[in-house]
């Protein structure tokens, strides 16, 4: 009896050699580029939480040179943040305090150059397209109208709509060319919130323009519709 199950179990013992002999080097193989993934990701996630640390101690430094109105500080500060942590939320927000003191103190094409990095480079469509709304207006003040028209062009973020609009209407008024403001002006107007105070601005610019909006048309058109 003893003699059968040991050659039973040298049988299947054997036939475990086979199919390591066989199969073994693949398995090997998966089990350890499984691991190395895990490794892998477990790294890259430690690393991105380091570099988001770090980040975010570089911008409380910009933050307080912001405050302070230290320009030199601040620019110096946001070209390190650039240099080693690109790729963070807190440098695309960095790019947008920098290039506001820069302008404030009288540096114009240091504001434009951080406005740009962060229209090219930011990470969330809304800072890109936040960037290219100031940069367009920047480049407005510079009389670079189809510059301007061009960063208009790239405000993708839907809520930024009715606001890169109004800028292009301002651009279009620069350039003189009424027809086209009224339009975009118009298009802002329609597309803002109505609970937005901005909106009055724009139907001034539209009344300059002998084009004010017909506020009580909507209202009008749903009375009629409920009373039916």
């Amino acid at each position: 009896m003893a003699t059968h199950l040991d050659l039973e179990e040298q049988e299947q013992l054997d036939q475990l050699k086979a199919f390591w002999k066989q199969y073994g080097n693949l398995i090997t193989w998966v089990l350890i580029l499984a691991l190395a993934g895990f490794a892998g990701w477990t790294v890259w996630n430690n690393w991105k939480q380091d570099q988001a640390v770090k980040a975010g101690a570089l911008y409380e430094e910009l933050n307080k040179a912001v405050q302070a109105g230290d320009v030199d500080k601040t620019s110096r500060v946001f070209a390190d943040m650039k240099e080693r942590f690109a790729g963070t939320g807190y440098t695309q927000q960095a790019a947008l305090l920098a290039a506001k003191l820069q302008y404030d103190k009288g540096q114009p094409d240091a504001a434009n150059a951080s406005l740009a990095w962060a229209a090219e480079n930011a990470a969330e469509t809304e800072y890109r397209s936040i960037a290219r709304l100031r940069l367009a207006g920047l480049l407005l003040d510079a009389k670079k109208y189809d510059e301007a028209l061009k960063q208009l062009d790239g405000v993708t973020a839907n809520e930024f709509a009715g606001l890169a609009a109004d800028r292009r209407g301002d651009v279009l008024m620069a350039q003189g060319k009424k027809d086209e403001a009224k339009t975009a002006y118009a298009q802002a107007w329609k597309t803002l919130d109505e609970s937005l105070e901005y909106r009055r601005v724009i139907e001034a610019k539209l009344s300059v323009l002998d084009a004010a909006p017909d506020a009580e048309a909507p209202k009008a058109a749903a009375s009629a519709g409920v009373g039916k």
